[in-house]
């Protein structure tokens, strides 16, 4: 089983992270997820009748992750957050994408919550993933595009395996080696905060909730935390 780990110079950089690390083994992508399918309805219904809106670039969680991408030479409004790209486009669509039931459960937990979320089907992760700045050689191909090759620029932070890079921009994009289908089996789910102190309760909230929606679909799942002070968890 892969691990996964903050390398110590993003944890200097971002002393408060924590990450939730969602796992699910023996998962069930082809079969009705009616939980997940209710909590994405129940989201839209909210946003419709005005009770809920999700956060945007004014809200802390969301700013907090333009920041960071600023420091590590991103302009966070050319290329967004994930959660924040997402919550643009439910607030501007009216409904969220419907991709698959795994990856439409931590779409609808990372927007409820105000939270980047992610994940990548472990079959196709080779050795252990590190959370770190580029060096510049990497390779990445991102999400529905196999036939792209990027290279990140030096000191921008990244999830990488020993094969290339997993998520670009920290949580901007994923890498199409490793994304979710439905017949993803074994799969690692992260849900990050840049605030623990002020997060990290909520961040907690939010992984017992994706576990809630998965467990019912899986053989098995397990929820660990990452963070500088415990800097790896295995998968």
């Amino acid at each position: 089983m892969p691990a996964f780990r903050i390398a110590p110079a993003v944890a200097e950089a971002f002393p408060d992270t924590l990450i939730a690390l969602v796992t699910a083994t023996g998962l069930r992508g082809r079969e009705s997820w009616p939980h997940t399918a209710a909590a994405v309805e129940e989201l839209e219904r909210q946003l419709a009748d005005g009770t809920w809106q999700p956060a945007d670039e004014t809200d802390p969680r969301i700013e907090a992750w333009h920041t960071a991408y600023r420091s590590f030479g991103t302009n966070p409004r050319r290329i967004r957050p994930s959660v924040d790209a997402l919550g643009r486009r439910l607030a501007k669509k009216g409904s969220l994408p419907r991709i698959n039931p795994a990856v439409d459960s931590y779409n609808a937990v990372s927007v409820r919550h105000g939270l980047p979320a992610g994940a990548f089907d472990l079959e196709h992760v080779t050795g252990d993933v590190d959370i770190r700045h580029a060096d510049g050689t990497e390779s990445f191909t991102p999400l529905g595009e196999p036939d792209t090759v990027e290279h990140p620029k030096p000191g921008e932070i990244i999830y990488a395996d020993t094969s290339g890079v997993l998520t670009r921009h920290w949580n901007h994009r994923d890498a199409h080696r490793t994304r979710v289908t439905e017949d993803s089996t074994h799969v690692a789910f992260v849900i990050e905060t840049l605030h623990a102190d002020r997060d990290g309760d909520l961040l907690k909230i939010a992984a017992d909730e994706l576990q809630g929606l998965l467990a019912p679909h899986a053989e098995q799942t397990a929820v660990r935390f990452i963070s500088p002070a415990q800097p790896e968890a295995t998968a």
